[in-house]
């Protein structure tokens, strides 16, 4: 229908045009001419232009309507062909749900044969349970029967046994533990240095670690300060110590670790006090008397512990490192007159002993000289006296016996051995260490105390100043692996009950003997 609308405008629009074709020529024909004849030629022309025209417009009507019943054709048949498709499609998924819905079927009916499966199963298992309990409770009563044991003491006797496993076990995997934790011997160091701190740093830091300086009157403070502080940091930053400035009366706290530099601040604050005149100018120039005062203290320390002692031909160097070691304490011992007492001490074993009685006293004096030095030098005092004393050529007597005051390396000589009893003697005598002889008495009392608690223990005894217990086991008691388990709980008794500087050394003996006579 549509087809055929179009076709009739392209007609008229044709007939319009041939129309105006024919009267334009009408028209100029009559101007041109006024000739009848020309007249009728034009009418007959334009007749005929009109004439073909109509034909011209049938001739493409009807093209244009085959034209349009092919395409309709062609539209008819893809839609027919899409309409297959689309069928054979449907039929696809109409095929494959059917195929599912069988497997799904089947599926629903395995599970069904596996759920009767299974209820078989769990009947067939609840028979083969309950007769299994009254083997059980034959088996037992026949192995009580037996054994002559009832059930509890049949338990009791397992589990003793398990534990004597598991202890032997035990007691050697502890043995293996210690092994590794030997061969971590820095990483053991570093702890235990931790908790020497942990336990003892607490009570007497506070002594240890201050001077305190008086003041004339509470307004030095200010002038201590100055204005906006500047006296006070240019102290602190000149010696290193922190001054507390509170509320104590007439009372300057001066702070640090290092005494040495303690000593130069307290020297300096008194000059300044005493002086009066306060700046920062005048403080740079205290500090460095109160520096070179300190300085020729030190050496005449050291030089009158050598002459008291009667040992000489020390290095300068070391000489003053002793002097150092006046103003070093050690759980309030001063660690230069325990040298001077070790010195001496050592002396008169040595001589005893028909020993050297010089090299003695030497290697007595400087046995703790890596303590003057061992706030500002890495590792261990005596790792620190063993350097200092290779690096100023002291002889190798001394240096082992520097090394081995601790037992920390074999010693290679007995005046090594006397450096270490006269250490031993002069830090255990009751009173050196700011103990109380009743203290220093409940402790080893407490010590032994602690050990013989034990099952097991036969004697124990507190020896080192406390810092070692030996412990005597009855052999026929406690076995070769029980002793590792005895040792560590004593030692974790001891840390839960005790309070105590630094570690305790727990030793386990075990002896057997066996006598016969030979008739």
């Amino acid at each position: 229908m549509q087809i055929n609308i179009i076709t009739a405008i392209l007609i008229a629009v044709v007939v319009a045009i041939v129309a105006a074709v024919v009267t334009l020529v009408i028209s100029n024909s009559i101007h041109k001419s006024n000739d009848e004849k020309d007249i009728n030629s034009a009418k007959n022309r334009a007749q005929k232009i009109l004439d073909d025209a109509i034909k011209e417009a049938d001739a493409r009507k009807k093209e244009i309507l085959v034209e349009a019943k092919e395409e309709s054709l062609k539209t008819k048949n893809e839609l027919e062909k899409e309409t297959k498709e689309r069928r054979a499609e449907l039929q696809r998924y109409e095929r494959r749900v059917l195929s599912k819905e069988e497997a799904l079927d089947k599926k629903i009916e395995a599970v069904d044969k596996r759920d009767q499966s299974l209820s078989r199963k769990e009947e067939e298992l609840a028979q083969q349970k309950q007769v299994i309990d009254e083997l059980n409770v034959k088996r037992q009563q026949e192995l009580e029967r037996i054994s002559g044991l009832t059930s509890e003491q049949a338990k009791d006797y397992l589990l003793k046994t398990v534990e004597e496993e598991v202890k032997h076990d035990s007691a050697i995997l502890i043995k293996e533990a210690e092994s590794r934790a030997k061969e971590e011997s820095e990483k053991r160091a570093k702890e235990i240095i931790v908790t020497a701190i942990q336990r003892c740093a607490a009570d007497h830091v506070a002594e240890t670690t201050i001077s305190v300086v008086q003041l004339p009157n509470d307004e030095m403070k200010g002038r201590i300060i100055g204005r906006e502080g500047r006296n006070i940091r240019t102290l602190e930053t000149m010696t290193g110590v922190e001054l507390i400035i509170d509320d104590t009366p007439e009372a300057v706290v001066l702070s640090g670790f290092d005494p040495i530099k303690r000593e130069v601040a307290r020297i300096a604050l008194e000059k300044l006090i005493v002086d009066g005149r306060i700046h920062p100018a005048r403080i740079e120039e205290m500090v460095e008397k109160a520096q070179k005062e300190v300085d020729n203290v030190i050496r005449e320390e050291g030089e009158a512990a050598c002459l008291e002692v009667g040992v000489h031909g020390i290095h300068p160097e070391l000489v003053k490192l002793l002097g150092r070691m006046k103003f070093r304490t050690s759980y309030g011992q001063n660690v230069l007159k325990h040298s001077v007492e070790v010195a001496h001490l050592a002396g008169l074993m040595a001589a005893e002993m028909g020993l050297d009685a010089k090299t003695a006293k030497r290697a007595g004096l400087l046995h703790d000289i890596g303590k003057s030095i061992d706030h500002e030098v890495e590792g261990s005092h005596v790792q620190i006296g063993v350097d200092l004393c290779k690096k100023y050529k002291e002889n190798a007597i001394v240096v082992n016996a520097v090394a081995a005051h601790h037992g920390d390396v074999e010693p290679e000589s007995l005046i090594a051995c006397l450096v270490q009893a006269a250490d031993a003697i002069s830090a255990a005598r009751p009173g050196a260490r700011r103990e109380t002889l009743d203290t220093y008495t409940n402790r080893l009392k407490d010590l032994e105390d602690i050990a013989n608690s034990f099952k097991g223990v036969d004697k124990s005894f507190a020896i080192q100043a406390g810092r070692e217990i030996r412990v005597m086991v009855v052999p026929e008691a406690v076995s070769d692996a029980d002793m590792v388990l005895l040792g560590r709980e004593i030692s974790k008794k001891i840390e839960d009950e005790l309070q105590y500087p630094g570690q305790i050394k727990v030793s386990l003996i075990r002896e057997s003997r066996v006598t016969d006579y030979a008739k």
